[in-house]
């Protein structure tokens, strides 16, 4: 099943997606810029394999629900994620802000 939930940051809506898989859930939630994701995200792919695509993402672990994906810190994130201000650690709600 998949869930599409609109969220309202700083007055700003973002979409939410939750898809439900066999064992697990992946979670990622997108603003116009770029997004952050659950555990399943591969952040070194995105800065190596695709940095050709200027990916602006972050990655956080361990999050089962789009609430905990907003309060999480962030394990990782790319290069061009970095470059917004956004660094491991922050979390995922100060990350979109920095997205918006």
């Amino acid at each position: 099943m998949i869930n599409i939930v609109p969220i309202v940051i700083e007055g700003i809506s973002v979409i939410g997606v939750e898809v439900k898989l066999p064992k697990t859930t992946l979670l990622t939630i997108n603003t116009s810029k770029g997004y952050i994701m659950c555990g399943a995200l591969d952040i070194g792919l995105l800065n190596e394999r695709l940095s050709d695509r200027q990916i602006i993402a972050g990655r956080a672990v361990g999050v089962r629900t789009l609430q905990e994906l907003l309060d999480a810190p962030l394990e990782s994130v790319t290069y061009e994620a970095e470059k917004l201000g956004i660094t491991p650690g922050i979390s995922g709600k100060d990350a979109l802000i920095k997205m918006l």
